[in-house]
């Protein structure tokens, strides 16, 4: 909401000297949300004054037309004589009266005037339009050309009301009513502690039978309808410049006067409102729902086809209206226009001004369902005041009457839904408690009354809250208003004091580990939305019945294409990688942790909990069990190089060992042993995908896969050539934790290296042998590495040859070649025993 503080001062008077930074301290005080203080007429200086068209001669000689004009300044250039101007506008004759830059002036950009020769004619000054000096569009596309009346010579900047300074609030949205000059004056009064001069109190007659008939269907949907007519309107008619600036200073581009008329007092009262042509209705004005495909060519030229729950405004002939939302252009109002033979000006004459409130919710979907937002809509569904229709349709007839000569019609259309104000009850010193100070109930009361509450009782108030303010609701909402208009400066400071001995709890502290040992192996953390869309799913090849499509999808998403929370954290890391890539960053490996979301078999409602009382555990136990699990996982996504080049060697590229490593870390961090097997799964190369199992009350179980994408989403997801990738279930992972990991034992005597070549079936998992050695070797096995993997001609067709360093040692002394033999021998054994394997040459 743009508020002009030279509007603002019409209805409280501000100390003079109160400039708009001072009035935005004391409006973020009170809890508004002022994010911006613009100065207009910055940079602007003077002479600038109205001058008079006398004579245009029309320059042919040049490539784009040119006019040479001679104005009338008066004896603002300090000779009476006639100044010479050159313009290239076209949208002004002789006879018109213009805003004329003088030499001397500044515009708006450090734009300097001054005399100057151009087109072979000497111009001493400029004719300016709109945007030139800082004011915006008015429609015209053009100069200004300004009303007759104005008198030439007199300074143009305080015409145009150019000086001024205009505060940017952002309203959030159970502040509906600071949507409105009445709003926003409410609580600068407040703020100040000065009277308010109300513009929505005004005399209002009362409704009766001769106004234009109404009827509403839905008085749910619309609980108030007003209707005036006003008559004899001059076509000609134009917004005077103090309208004009008034709206374009609050953001609104001035059309024509009717409309302008409506758009300022909606900016005024907060009230939205309408204007019809008359002639253009055909029988009475009717409020009802959308019959289901029925369609309406609305203001902005656009056909759309309506839904049952679209509130519409109608005629006989059908919808002229979408409720709250924006009108239909067959009861438009009309253009002035010229009969080129007689001169006559025809136009709108006799307007209906509609001035209703309708259900917030109701106006919030179909705006949101025809993707229209306008200013009337933007109100509605933060909520109007329903007893300012009346004023603003009254408001909306004496400009009219006064600014195009037309008559109020006697009749008064209201149609009015029983409605009762809202009360609520509340202890005196409920905000004390709230705010953890003491206001008293005399502050308490006194705040409330200057929001316009009315307050009743002692100990336990009664507060009606005022028709404007329907976020007033339960008790809390009116301790809040209390204590912003204290101050929330105010409120003292207390740190939390935690009670001792409670600190991360162990699944929290693995989670930290994980992510602080991949940041350690080279990987940078992304974090990105949990939200995805299903298509998605489809791109990465998951297969049809894979739990990971089993989504949770949300009601109110922020994106309609992606309205899913994620069952996996790969679509995010692999869009940041897509998107790294395509900015120049080629060699990447990034990480996530965090939550994924899967939904339950049988979907279920969760039950509403108490908020007077703790829930039991059984009111506890009965929500988890509808809601989604949401186990926490981690995964990792590679492209480029891992290894970059340079004096030290060639380096490599990462591949679908690396992504493997990743998992091995991770599952070292969480203190469980990781098998890693041969896999197949969704969005991994059928040949270069690892299976990751751990094992869980002697159980295994599948906790992620590891290796290179199938090219086939690679292509599908537009990433880098051989993207590998691992994700892992943490909570898995630390299941299978066979607690702390204990500190490494450092000793002291020297290591025994044993090398052991084995023959294998090319089908047995080197992972398989490897685990089988670790078991046989016992506890004298520091360590175990595989170095060489060997097929040929002389391990025989259908083998391959596994070749692993062992290293041994003990705590307590040094082994003797013995020792070393016999684990060694004790592990090849029982790889022999449970995977084939034979010694290469035995």
């Amino acid at each position: 909401m743009r508020v002009p503080l030279s509007w603002l001062r019409e209805y409280v008077d501000l100390p003079a000297t109160e400039t708009g930074r001072d009035v935005q301290a004391k409006l973020v005080s009170a809890g508004l949300e002022v994010e911006t203080v613009e100065r207009l007429g910055a940079g602007l200086t003077g002479p600038l004054v109205v001058g008079k068209v006398l004579t245009v001669e029309e320059l042919t000689e040049f490539k784009k037309p040119i006019r040479f004009c001679t104005v009338d300044v008066g004896s603002a250039n300090g000779t009476g004589e006639p100044q010479e101007i050159i313009c290239g506008a076209r949208n002004f004759a002789e006879g018109d009266k213009v805003v004329v830059a003088l030499p001397g002036a500044v515009l708006p950009g450090d734009f300097r005037i001054a005399e100057r020769k151009t087109y072979g004619r000497m111009s001493r000054g400029m004719i300016c339009s709109g945007d030139e000096l800082g004011m915006g569009d008015d429609g015209s596309h053009g100069i200004i050309v300004l009303p007759p009346e104005h008198e030439v010579g007199i300074d143009a900047t305080v015409l145009l009301e150019l000086y001024d300074e205009v505060l940017d609030i952002a309203v959030t949205p159970d502040r509906g009513y600071c949507l409105s000059l009445r709003g926003i004056a409410r609580e600068a009064a407040i703020a100040y502690g000065l009277p308010l001069r109300d513009p929505a109190l005004l005399d209002v007659p009362g409704p009766n039978a001769y106004g234009y008939p109404v009827s509403v269907s839905d008085p749910i949907g619309c609980s108030r309808f007003t209707a005036r007519t006003v008559v004899g309107l001059d076509p000609e008619a134009r917004s005077p410049i103090w309208l004009r600036r008034r709206l374009q200073k609050a953001g609104m581009r001035p059309i024509s006067l009717a409309v302008d008329v409506t758009n300022y007092v909606m900016l005024e009262l907060g009230q939205p409102l309408h204007a019809y042509d008359r002639s253009r209705l055909d029988g009475p004005i009717a409020v009802r729902r959308a019959e289901p495909g029925e369609k309406i060519t609305t203001l902005d030229g656009t056909v759309r086809v309506l839904d049952a729950e679209d509130l519409l405004i109608t005629d006989n002939r059908g919808p002229i209206g979408i409720a709250g939302v924006m009108g239909g252009a067959h009861t438009e109002i009309a253009d002035p226009v010229t009969d080129p033979e007689t001169g006559q000006v025809s136009g709108t004459t006799d307007v209906v001004i509609e001035a209703a409130h309708f259900d917030a919710i109701a106006i919030a979907r179909t705006a949101r369902r025809h993707r229209l937002s306008s200013e009337a809509s933007r109100r509605f569904e933060r909520g109007v005041d329903p007893a300012a229709a009346a004023a603003a349709a009254q408001r909306t007839v004496d400009l009219l009457v006064l600014l195009a000569g037309g008559t109020a019609e006697a009749g008064v259309t209201e149609v009015l839904a029983p409605s009762a104000p809202h009360t609520v009850a509340m202890p005196a010193d409920h905000p004390d408690r709230v705010a953890g100070m003491a206001y008293g109930r005399e502050t308490v009361v006194r705040r409330l009354q200057e929001i316009g509450c009315d307050v009743y009782g002692q100990d336990e108030l009664v507060v009606t809250a005022p028709s404007w303010r329907p976020d007033l609701r339960e008790p809390n909402d009116l301790a809040e208003e209390v204590i912003r208009l204290e101050g929330y400066e105010n409120l003292p400071s207390t740190l939390p004091k935690p009670p001792a001995g409670r600190g991360l709890t162990a699944r929290q502290r693995a989670h930290r580990r994980v992510g602080r040992a991949l940041a350690g192996a080279g990987y940078v953390e992304a974090l990105n939305y949990p939200f995805i869309g299903e298509q998605v799913l489809d791109q990465l090849d998951l297969p049809a019945g894979d739990p990971a499509r089993r989504t949770v999808k949300l009601v109110n998403p922020l994106s309609d294409e992606e309205p899913a929370l994620r069952t996996t954290l790969l679509p995010g890391l692999l869009a940041a990688l897509r998107r790294n890539d395509g900015r120049g960053s080629h060699d990447l490996a990034l990480f996530e942790t965090g939550l994924v979301f899967t939904a339950a078999e049988e979907s279920g409602i969760a039950a509403r909990l108490p908020v007077d009382r703790r829930p039991t555990d059984e009111e506890i136990a009965r929500v988890n069990a509808v809601l989604p699990r949401q186990p926490r996982h981690a995964a990792v996504v590679l492209a480029g190089a891992r290894e970059q080049a340079g004096w030290w060697g060639q380096g490599r590229p990462a591949d679908w060992a690396d992504a493997v490593e990743a998992a091995r870390t991770v599952a070292r961090e969480a203190g469980a042993e990781l098998l890693v097997r041969q896999g197949q799964y969704g969005p991994w190369h059928p040949g270069r995908c690892a299976e990751l199992v751990v094992v869980v009350d002697g159980e295994e179980r599948v906790a992620g896969h590891a290796g290179e994408l199938h090219p086939r989403v690679v292509k599908a997801l537009h990433l880098p050539a051989r993207t590998s990738a691992m994700e892992l279930d943490l909570d898995l992972v630390e299941a299978a934790s066979t607690g702390p990991v204990p500190a490494p034992r450092i000793s002291a005597f020297p290591v025994a290296t044993q090398d052991v070549a084995l023959v294998v079936d090319t089908a047995v998992p080197a992972a398989e042998v490897e685990r089988a050695l670790r078991e046989g070797a016992g506890e004298l096995l520091e360590s175990l590495r595989l170095f060489d993997v060997f097929t040929g001609e002389q391990i025989g067709a259908g083998r391959k040859s596994l070749a692993y360093a062992l290293r041994f040692r003990a705590a307590d002394r040094t082994l003797t070649v013995e020792e070393a033999s016999a684990a060694r021998d004790t592990a090849v054994a029982l790889a022999a025993e449970r995977t084939g394997a034979v010694l290469r040459g035995a």
